[in-house]
């Protein structure tokens, strides 16, 4: 089944509308962005409702308007990186959500920023691990996000491994890194047991996922065959700005529908 991420879908709606409008539509769980606006009991009351998982939030980026994209590989932003972790930890906790993205930032790519990134990784692991929620890193494109830490799926791996604690895991996002990388199917199976969500979106226009350079019937069923069952994240920009209008695309996938 698929996840419907609410920080680029039903937007015109408030979250917890946005969550029924997901159940409405066919999707089978939801997930976000920066959900820290509403308040955490109107959501609960809504995956309640509906009988969906919010399957995962982010930390907040910072201040985009200063270039932000994230906190927790910055050195000289240790306690701002904290505090964006304890919050998403506590609202996910809340929500029932069932994991956390703790989002690099842009960095110099060096060591210091390495180092950085590891030790808040280390202290998100021990707030969310107890409480029964995952954090999740993503290797995402330095053409839509200059200078951003953590572009490719080895360097996470090189992370997950450094941090040495199974509640981190690896977000695969398709089209992340199908820009950056490609040969998703080999690079998803060599990573298999590292990986703790997948999304999805069209390249390189990051629209529905019925165009574009992808062909996600057949990618989908690669994961599938290599034992991923939990929902995927359709986590993409309408075309037309109006979610319901773009849905045809899911009718290509029966096999995964939210029944």
């Amino acid at each position: 089944m698929f996840s419907a991420n609410l920080g680029f879908l039903f937007t015109d709606r408030s979250l917890p509308d946005a969550i029924h409008a997901a159940k409405a539509h066919g999707f089978g769980a939801v997930e976000c962005h920066f959900p820290y606006a509403t308040p955490s009991g109107d959501v609960r009351s809504a995956l309640d409702e509906t009988g969906l998982a919010m399957l995962g939030l982010n930390t907040v980026p910072g201040d985009t308007q200063a270039g932000d994209f994230g906190l927790c590989a910055l050195p000289d932003r240790t306690a701002d990186a904290q505090a964006a972790i304890s919050q998403a930890v506590d609202y996910a906790a809340a929500i029932g959500a069932g994991n956390v993205h703790v989002m690099a930032g842009r960095t110099d790519g060096g060591e210091k920023a390495e180092a950085a990134f590891r030790a808040n990784l280390a202290h998100a692991c021990e707030l969310a691990a107890p409480l029964g929620i995952g954090v999740l890193i993503e290797p995402i494109n330095r053409r839509d996000v200059a200078g951003y830490h953590l572009s490719r799926i080895e360097h996470a791996a090189e992370i997950l491994a450094a941090v040495g604690h199974p509640a981190l895991r690896i977000m695969f996002d398709c089209y992340h890194l199908q820009i950056t990388q490609g040969d998703l199917i080999r690079r998803f199976g060599a990573h298999r047991d590292l990986i703790g969500h997948v999304q999805i979106a069209g390249v390189p226009d990051r629209g529905e996922p019925d165009g574009g350079e992808l062909h996600y019937p057949n990618l989908i069923a690669a994961f599938r065959d290599m034992g991923w069952s939990t929902p995927i994240g359709a986590e993409y920009k309408p075309r037309t700005g109006r979610t319901e209008d773009g849905l045809d695309w899911m009718t290509a996938f029966p096999q995964e529908s939210a029944a």
